[in-house]
């Protein structure tokens, strides 16, 4: 059965590369019915934090892309340290006694090639002895033979065994190395494809032959390219901010799916000019041969933070929702105090674009006060003062016994209109002003109704004040 996996280190957010790792992890799986594994890669236990692995939870939760099953490897250390001595006792590991040395207050084992000589029986007895090492595998330098393996997305690789350094296995402290216990568990856990980002196209080389020392036939290995930030840089949040987090699009208003589909387009392409996709869509359509091996640009500015391209997409998404679920995906964004949300809903769902949009798209239905405005706005256009402080008090007449609704509303403010021997729009938009506090707002009709009698009624006054 093919199963990936998705293996985050709990050192930090659920950075969006991460994200996107894990995503065409679930959409492999998911194409060709195979088990998408999560597994918490947690050796590294001087830079863990239960507020990074809580971001990661955190994150993978929203994206909604349930996995199949879940390991800590810190549950695992016995396998990982019973293989490392398999390898040392066929010989492929040796013990390096090379004594640490403290630079900026960190602890560095040094690679010494004389430790590779060491025989058998000096090696026990000073470990014996209490005496600390790392344990090294032993790469055979003088083999001329190149170490190999393909790529799905960057084809054949290869590098000679003496451009491979003897790396450490087990820690001078017993606990095994990321190289050792990332193969020792997909040796186990039986990964049949690994497919993770770029920057670890190198560690392949190191990982086959622990594979191959394990006697156990590799993965088929898949490398992404990165993403990166508009001036060719790594993205980080050190440098770019919270926009690399998962989290900030979600707590920006993203949709899921939108951020989905946004991430899948950043080094992958389904070859038919489809940019707007849905998840089962994705899945169908997911393969090796769609990913490009140049790195993916995120496109950012300090003025916006957020691609246009996953701007764009959010807002398509939010066009299709039905009307229920966008108001209830609206409600975090909102005073929790207001309950007319799906009435709203669908008077500004083709004018936002993020769902935080609504806290200023919307934002004359929620406030008991308007802010200050310019009441030359109130003026209509080929008007004067007079004329909207006439449509304005005729309006107060009109809405004051009038039934609230769309139908009513509309008729008595036309046939004021005609009345006064003035336009309808010359009659509407000093009306919207003063109950919206500016001209760009959604239908008129519709909104008077959710704001109701007695809040226009107040505002339209306060608009002939201020005229």
């Amino acid at each position: 059965m093919l199963r990936v996996r998705f293996a985050p280190s709990p050192t930090g957010f659920l950075h969006i590369g991460s994200a996107r790792t894990f995503i065409f992890n679930w959409l492999y799986a998911r194409h060709n019915q195979g088990a998408m594994i999560l597994r918490i890669d947690d050796t590294d236990v001087d830079r863990n934090s239960q507020a990074s692995l809580d971001s990661i939870f955190e994150g993978l939760r929203w994206l909604d892309l349930p996995w199949d099953e879940q390991y800590r490897q810190s549950d695992r250390v016995d396998l990982h340290r019973q293989m490392a001595w398999r390898i040392f006792e066929k010989g492929l590991a040796y013990r390096d006694f090379t004594p640490a040395t403290t630079q900026g207050g960190e602890g560095t084992w040094l690679f010494n090639p004389g430790m590779r000589e060491l025989s058998p029986e000096e090696s026990r007895r000073r470990a014996d002895a209490g005496e600390p090492f790392v344990l090294r595998f032993r790469v055979a330098h003088d083999d001329p033979n190149p170490v190999k393996f393909h790529d799905a997305v960057y084809g054949e690789q290869s590098k000679l065994p003496a451009d491979i350094e003897d790396f450490a296995l087990l820690r001078s402290n017993g606990i095994p190395t990321y190289h050792m216990a990332s193969c020792a568990d997909d040796i186990d856990l039986r990964i049949s494809h690994i497919i993770r980002g770029q920057d670890h196209l190198t560690n392949t080389f190191k990982h086959g032959l622990i594979f191959e020392a394990a006697g156990a036939a590799p993965p088929q290995f898949a490398h992404l390219p990165l993403l990166i930030a508009p001036d060719g840089s790594k993205l980080s949040k050190r440098k770019h901010g919270p926009v690399v987090s998962v989290t900030t699009y979600r707590d920006y208003g993203f949709l899921t799916q939108a951020f989905i589909n946004f991430l899948c387009l950043l080094g992958w392409s389904p070859k038919d000019d489809r940019e707007k996709m849905s998840r089962q869509e994705l899945v169908d359509a997911f393969s090796f041969e769609g990913i490009n091996r140049s790195n993916a640009v995120v496109n950012f500015t300090e003025q916006e933070p957020f691609d246009p391209k996953a701007v764009w997409l959010n807002a398509e998404f939010i066009r299709t929702l039905p009307l229920a679920e966008l108001a209830g995906l609206l409600s975090p964004f909102v005073p929790a105090k207001f309950d007319k949300l799906e009435q709203i809903a669908p008077l500004i769902q083709e004018r936002i674009k993020l769902l935080s949009d609504a806290a200023t798209v919307a934002d004359f239905f929620f406030l008991d006060e308007l802010p200050p405005y310019d009441p030359e706005e109130l003026i209509p256009q080929k008007g004067d003062p007079a004329m909207a402080i006439t449509a304005l008090k005729r309006a107060l007449e009109i809405l004051a016994t009038a039934d609230f609704n769309h139908q009513a509303l509309d008729a008595g403010l036309r046939a004021g209109a005609q009345d006064l021997k003035i336009k309808p729009g010359q009659m509407f938009q000093p009306i919207r002003v003063a109950v919206c506090g500016r001209k760009n707002a959604p239908p008129l009709f519709e909104t008077l109704e959710v704001l109701g009698r007695d809040v226009c009624l107040k505002r339209i006054a306060q608009a002939i004040q201020k005229l």
